[in-house]
C-alpha cells in the first residue's frame, strides 16, 4: 500500500468482519466507525454515554442507511462495567476482527477512577488493558484480527514511575499523567505482540496517533482556537488509526501517524515512537503491574 497518501480508498470491503470501536460517539472513533461502517463492516460503538452514542449512531444512519452499527455502554473507568460489557459482548457476538482501543480522556484535574487508579492512567490504559484481556479469547479465535491501540504524540512526555504510578503520592502535573497513560499505550502494544509472537498466536497489534485533530478533547482543555488555527479535521485524525486497523502490510507493533511536520498533520504512513517507550523491560514490568491493578490476566 502507499502510505504517503494513504486515504480511505485504500480500504477494502469489509463486509463480514465485526469492528468494535471504543469511544466511538466523537472525534476520531466516530469518524473511524463511520468509515468502516460505509465499507459494510458491523461496527461496534462502545461508550461511556449511551445517549451520545445513539445520537452517533443515528448520524451515521442519515449517511449510511444501510449500515451495521450497535450501541454498547461501555466505562472504562470501572473495571466492573469493562467486565459487564465484555460478558455481553461475548453473549452476543461470534466473532470480533478488530478492536480498537481508542476512548480516552486528556489533562482534567487529579481524580480517581471507580477502582482507585489516577483516571488518565486508569482510563487510558488500564481500562483497555481489562477490555482487551477479556475479550482476548474471542479476538484470537477469530483468526487474523487485530488491536490497535490509540496513543499520542504526547507519548514523548511519559516516563512511568512504578513507586507511584497512579499519582498517590507525588504532586500531580496533568499533563505529565496524561504522557504517562500514552507511553503505556505504546508499552502494552509491544510487549502484547511480543508474547503473542513467542506464542505463536496470529493476532497483531498496532499502534497509532492522530496528530493534532480538532477533537472534543482539545476542546474541553481549551484549545479551540488553536483547533480552528492548527488542527487538522478528526476525519484526517482518523486515518493514523484506520490504517493501523487495516494496513496488510503491518508488522507486529507498527506505529502510525500523520506523514507532515512532527507528525501533527497530513496523510497517515508508519512513524517511529520515541526510544525509551521501545524499552522491553519496562514494558514487561508494566504488564505484570497491569495484571496486579487490575486483577486480571491473557491466557495467550
Amino acid at each position: 500500500m502507499s502510505t504517503q497518501q494513504w486515504n480511505t480508498d485504500n480500504i477494502p470491503d469489509q463486509n463480514g468482519r465485526v469492528i468494535l470501536i471504543t469511544g466511538s460517539n466523537s472525534g476520531i472513533g466516530y469518524e473511524a466507525a463511520k468509515v468502516l461502517a460505509k465499507k459494510q463492516a458491523e461496527v461496534i460503538l462502545a461508550v461511556r454515554n449511551l445517549q451520545k452514542g445513539k445520537a452517533a449512531k443515528e448520524e451515521i444512519l442519515k449517511v449510511i442507511p444501510q449500515a451495521k452499527v450497535a450501541v454498547q455502554e461501555l466505562d472504562l473507568a470501572d473495571l466492573n462495567s469493562v467486565k459487564s460489557f465484555s460478558e455481553n459482548f461475548l453473549q452476543q457476538h461470534q466473532k470480533l476482527d478488530v478492536l480498537i482501543n481508542n476512548a480516552g480522556i486528556m489533562i482534567p484535574p487529579y481524580g480517581k477512577t471507580i477502582d482507585g487508579f489516577e483516571s488518565q492512567m486508569g482510563t487510558n490504559h488500564l481500562g483497555h488493558f481489562a477490555l482487551t484481556a477479556q475479550l482476548f479469547e474471542l479476538l484470537k479465535s477469530s483468526g487474523s484480527s487485530r488491536i490497535v491501540n490509540v496513543s499520542s504524540t504526547a507519548h514523548n512526555m511519559g516516563n512511568l514511575n512504578f513507586d507511584d504510578l497512579t499519582w498517590k503520592t507525588r504532586k500531580y502535573v496533568a499533563w505529565k499523567a496524561y504522557g504517562d497513560s500514552k507511553i503505556a499505550n505504546l508499552y502494552f502494544t509491544n510487549e502484547l505482540g511480543r508474547r503473542l509472537k513467542n506464542a505463536g498466536v496470529k493476532v497483531l497489534t498496532t499502534a497509532a496517533h492522530p496528530g493534532y485533530a480538532a477533537t472534543e478533547l482539545q476542546k474541553g482543555i481549551g484549545l479551540k482556537i488553536l483547533n480552528f488555527l492548527v488542527a487538522q479535521s478528526a476525519f484526517m485524525g482518523s486515518l493514523p488509526t484506520l490504517m493501523a486497523a487495516i494496513d496488510s502490510d503491518a508488522n507486529q507493533g507498527d506505529f502510525y501517524g500523520p506523514s507532515g511536520f512532527a507528525q501533527q498533520r497530513g496523510f497517515p504512513k508508519k512513524v517511529q515512537p520515541n526510544k525509551l517507550s521501545q524499552d522491553a523491560d519496562i514494558a514487561a514490568k508494566l504488564w505484570n503491574v497491569s495484571e496486579d491493578l487490575t486483577g486480571i490476566s491473557f491466557n495467550i
